[in-house]
């Protein structure tokens, strides 16, 4: 019994009694009886019915069958909808298939192989699926039920025939009739004989055999064309009624094509936009996939491109699910569904040709992605795009892993770079030192300007522009550009290099990888980790790069100046500079190239002159330099060679190969490079030692001016230089690391420095003295002017050069000289030693001896120097004065022998002295006391000479002599001595040597006298002689013990 849902079902021809959209065959219904009513105010167009419409298969008399469906064109298909089971056992059969979740309502060529009434119809498929678990006994019963169900069919049909047999009689003869005079149209009437003829051999006219039969008769003659009266005549010849009006519909259809095909055609294309146009929106996602993906990677949207990427990878996962379930169920794809597949096929082979090109741009990118540890804003854009880069890939799915790619092209990056930049500075501070080698050294002015450049106070600031010529300082910085380029861990290629490595490090050890995606389906999680191999390789990279930059450095100390400079005249390729690490920055070296260093091609040094300069095996020193700006710029340099070798130990890298222990390596760099630079320093400090004399520009020093500038300046330029070593040869890295490589420097090269040391204190004390008492003529024919001349014009020197002293005599030169001496033994020789002694923790104790014997005897020699002009004057006045004629005339009558004055000479001795007295205390007011001392020594040694000289000595004589020496011993009491005492004292035993004992005895009785005469002449020159005795404020150098007026002659009376 069929159910109520099924009849439902197939009466209004749905799947299911709750729809949720109009069924859209409903919308190409053709019954009339679903038409819709005319109206009153809209009258349908009437059309005119065609004869032959009873003959249509739409027509009103067409037979309905009960579920029949119909096409899109309303055309039945004689397939039911839904049938009762040919067995009996269900009541409907698609139910029943719904039921075991077969697709019958959407696939209808699937329910038709399960319908009897289909042609399509497989009896296996229909009891393998509907009566998939029935019993023999049942399809046994089925089978009884189809039999009635057949037969009970057979029975109605063989009633209904037999009912209605006259019926069907009358119908045939009237076909008959009808078809006959069809096709006897225009036909001419038989005769009696052909009509008797025919009838006679053949069967009646109302048979089905005649019409065979007139149709062939008379076969073998040739029939007319059919006249035109018989062109409707239902033959073959008038294509069988149609030729007449075959020709006016042709005719009629190509103008009805003309005219109304465009507008049919419109419809049409109308409906074909309109069928896209409704697959577009309801794909729209897989139309946009595309352009979206091409749009963000022109914006460089990467989140956009994987969102995208991933949204299009689930279009083609969902097509490609379609297809394996259809070839597991071996059912037969829709015709949306192949559509659906083809625009996701074409969908993805765009988006994969886009992500393929956008992927090669991604590597080249990432080989491309370079930046300094110390960033700009540019820079630090770079670094962070390496990781968005990496990030990028590993989410859209690459074979190769782009964490290695990065670190492999970062290595050879760095290792060109470092190669092209080692050699370029070779090269380019060669060219300098040969500039430097071919011009002409500088003359002692110029160094005298570049040593009076070190501040003698530490409230001036340092001027390192000013420790020598613009070259060589030009050299210099270049020098130090140069290394900080490489050694820096600021911008410079080391920081790159340990950067690197921490990069390294992080991917090894998996930090850096936790904010990586795993990309789809986990697929880029073999990416995350590192090979021991890859590995083994940045170990083994970075060991490398180690080693390239201690070969530079060690062989640009230790070597000589190279000789082949071609590299400099290398071609540059006219491409541009390409930014893979594969192909870097061309080795070519040129003006054009990026570099602070320019050179003119045509105007090259040649190859360094060899003089037997100690500069010549230098690569590193500029000829002709001074050891200051030497000792400043190599300081600054072993700062950051040592602070390198640190950082580079500190990276504690395997010991593989030939490059293990890579710590002792470094400590023999930093030891080389140290040595060298000594060496370097110390032969220069030494040439230089030869000239500091050329400090000496009589100055006077602002703080004391019984001395000139040159100590202080001595004391200032040899404390640079010892503070300079000391860094130099103590290096302390710049900043603290893991790892010190630093050690202290050896016994040889602190020797080495003790040595030039000391020999740097004879040279200038050598100088000082041969300035001292040359002049000009010390230092060369470019500084004589004149004769003996030390004296410069205003114009000459900062602050008015010589000219502040008047040195133009020899006796100033020896006195400030002597002076400086003074100084240098008692404040600057004990400060340079205490600080070579606490800079360099040793103790210099035969050095100290040997350096204070030396400014001893040099002491002494310039004093001779000065008080041998004046001595020699002393002695040749008081010989002739003595020796004179006039000398010791008796006394005038009625006068005492003791009333008389001094002798001529004693005047002109003391004049002198006067004189040289003035000098010495305008000059060196602390010499004073010890010239006078030794002049008056001088004086009195004269004086016993040539008293021993006389044969013998009258009353008159005796004194005279007394008289001269007392008075010349009072006036110049205080710089009496100790010897020049004893020596009056012999002075008296030589004239009673000389004398009788009548005169001894008179002498005694005139001593009182002689007393009177002495203080008489006291008080007549005090005013003369003012000089000799004690100010209110005190005379430096005032003798000690100093008698009174009267007590040499007490003391001559006491040796009588």
């Amino acid at each position: 019994m069929e159910s109520m849902e099924t009849k439902l079902l197939n009466k209004y021809n749905i799947a299911t009694l709750f729809p949720a959209q109009w069924p859209e065959d409903k919308d190409y219904d053709s019954d009339e009886d679903d038409a819709p009513a005319p109206t009153s105010t809209a009258q349908p167009p009437r059309f005119s019915k065609s004869r032959y419409s009873v003959l249509e298969s739409g027509g009103r008399y067409q037979r309905k069958l009960p579920g029949v469906e119909k096409t899109r064109d309303g055309a039945d298909n004689l397939v039911q909808k839904d049938e009762h089971d040919p067995l009996g056992s269900f009541p409907s059969v698609v139910q029943v298939l719904r039921q075991r979740g077969l697709p019958v309502e959407e696939d209808i060529k699937l329910r038709n192989r399960f319908l009897l009434s289909s042609t399509t119809f497989s009896p296996s498929l229909f009891l393998s699926q509907v009566h998939s678990s029935a019993s023999t006994d049942s399809l046994l019963a089925g089978l009884e039920f189809l039999s009635h169900s057949i037969e009970k069919k057979s029975a109605s049909l063989k009633v209904l025939v037999e009912s209605n047999f006259e019926r069907f009689v009358s119908a045939k003869a009237t076909i008959d009739r009808v078809y006959n005079e069809m096709r006897d149209v225009g036909k001419e009437p038989e005769s009696p004989s052909e009509r008797l003829h025919t009838h006679a051999r053949g069967p009646s006219g109302s048979s089905f055999s005649s019409r065979k039969l007139s149709v062939s008769l008379a076969p073998g003659v040739q029939k007319p064309p059919p006249p035109e009266k018989k062109k409707n005549a239902l033959v073959k010849e008038s294509e069988y009624g149609v030729h007449g009006i075959k020709v006016p519909l042709t005719e009629v259809a190509v103008k009805a094509e003309e005219v109304w095909g465009p507008a049919l055609g419109g419809r049409e294309k109308e409906e074909t936009l309109k069928t896209i146009l409704a697959s577009v929106e309801k794909n729209r996602g897989l139309f946009e996939v595309g352009s979206a993906i091409q749009d963000a990677i022109r914006r460089r949207d990467h989140d956009m491109v994987v969102e995208e990427y991933t949204r299009a990878r689930k279009f083609a996962e969902d097509a490609r699910y379609v297809v394996e379930q259809a070839n597991y169920t071996r059912a037969q794809l829709s015709d949306g569904q192949i559509h659906q597949i083809i625009v996701t096929a074409r969908m993805w082979a765009d988006v994969e040709h886009q992500i393929e090109a956008f992927k090669r741009d991604a590597w080249r990118r990432l080989a491309s992605t370079h930046f300094a540890k110390h960033q700009t804003d540019s820079e630090e854009a770079k670094s962070e795009q390496y990781m968005s880069l990496i990030s990028i890939m590993l989410e859209l799915g690459v074979e190769d892993n782009p964490i290695w790619v990065w670190l492999l092209s970062r290595y050879d990056y760095l290792k060109n770079r470092l190669a092209v930049t080692c050699e370029r500075s070779k090269v380019e501070i060669e060219i300098l030192r040969r500039h430097l080698s071919n011009s002409e050294k500088p003359g002692l002015r110029l160094l005298s300007k570049h040593l009076r450049s070190v501040p003698t106070s530490s409230n001036i600031g340092l001027e390192p522009s000013k420790l020598d010529t613009p070259k060589v300082v030009e050299f210099w910085d270049h020098v130090h550009a140069s290394m900080t380029t490489l050694l820096s861990t600021n911008g410079g290629l080391l920081g790159e290099i340990v950067e690197y490595w921490d990069i390294a490090q992080s991917f090894v050890n998996g930090r850096a990888q936790r904010s990586l995606p795993m990309g789809f389906n986990n697929q880029s999680s073999v990416h995350h980790q590192l090979s021991s191999d890859n590995i083994t390789d940045l170990e083994q990279g970075l060991t490398e790069l180690v080693h390239i930059i201690r070969e530079h450095i060690y062989s640009f100390f230790a070597d000589p100046p190279i000789e082949d400079i071609s590299l400099l005249f290398s071609p540059v390729p006219n491409t541009p500079t390409p930014t893979t690490p594969r192909t870097p920055l061309s080795a070519a070296l040129s003006p054009t190239v990026s570099s602070r260093f320019r050179f003119d091609p045509n105007n090259m040094p040649p190859p360094s002159p060899m003089r037997g300069e100690t500069w010549e095996k230098y690569a590193f020193w500029p000829p002709n330099s001074n050891a200051l700006s030497g000792a400043h710029y190599l300081t600054k340099t072993l700062v950051l060679i040592g602070t390198a070798a640190n950082e580079l130990a500190s990276l504690r890298l395997p010991e593989i190969g030939a490059n293990s222990r890579i710590d002792e390596h470094l400590r023999v760099l930093v030891g080389g490079v140290r040595e060298r630079s000594v060496q370097a320093i110390c032969a220069a400090w030494n040439t230089d030692a030869t000239n500091l004399k050329v400090l000496e520009d009589w100055t006077r020093d602002p703080e004391r001016k019984d001395i000139t500038t040159m100590p202080s300046r001595f004391l200032a330029v040899q404390s640079f230089l010892l503070t300079n070593l000391q860094k130099i040869m103590y290096v302390e890295a710049s900043s603290k690391t893991a790892v010190d490589v630093l050690v202290p420097p050896s016994s040889k090269l602190l020797q080495m420095v003790r040595s030039q040391f000391v020999s740097s204190f004879y040279r200038t004390l050598s100088g000082m003295v041969e300035c001292a008492e040359k002049g000009r003529r010390a230092l060369g024919r470019e500084f004589e002017v004149k004769g003996d001349d030390l004296t410069v014009g205003e114009d000459e020197g900062e602050d008015g050069g010589w000219g502040k002293v008047d040195a133009n005599s020899q006796s100033i030169r020896l006195l400030l000289t002597l002076s400086n001496m003074s100084s240098l033994q008692t404040e600057i020789t004990p400060q340079l030693l205490t600080l070579f002694e606490n800079l360099f923790s040793v103790q210099l104790t035969s050095e100290t001896n040997q350096i204070r014997d030396v400014l001893s005897q040099l002491d002494a020699n310039l004093f001779d120097s000065y008080t041998k002009r004046h001595t020699a004057t002393i002695a040749s006045t008081i010989h002739a004065g003595i020796f004179s004629p006039s000398w010791a005339p008796p006394a005038p009558r009625g006068k005492s022998v003791a009333d008389r004055d001094p002798s001529p000479y004693v005047f002109a001795v003391l004049l002198s002295l006067v004189v040289t007295h003035t000098e010495v205390t305008t000059t060196s007011p602390p010499l004073t006391s010890r010239i006078l001392r030794a002049l008056f020594e001088a004086t009195v040694q004269s004086l016993i000479t040539t008293f021993s000289a006389l044969p013998a000595c009258s009353l008159a004589a005796l004194m005279q002599a007394t008289l001269d020496v007392e008075f010349m011993a009072q006036t110049l009491q205080s710089y009496t001595t100790e010897k020049a005492s004893a020596v009056q004292t012999h002075i008296y035993q030589v004239l009673d040597q000389k004398t009788d004992n009548k005169a001894r005895v008179r002498l005694q009785e005139e001593l009182g006298a002689l007393r009177g005469v002495l203080k008489r002449l006291r008080e007549g020159t005090r005013v003369e002689f003012v000089c000799f005795r004690r100010g209110k404020r005190g005379t430096v150098g005032v003798a000690d013990g100093g008698a009174g007026v009267g007590a040499g002659v007490e003391r001559r009376g006491r040796e009588d």
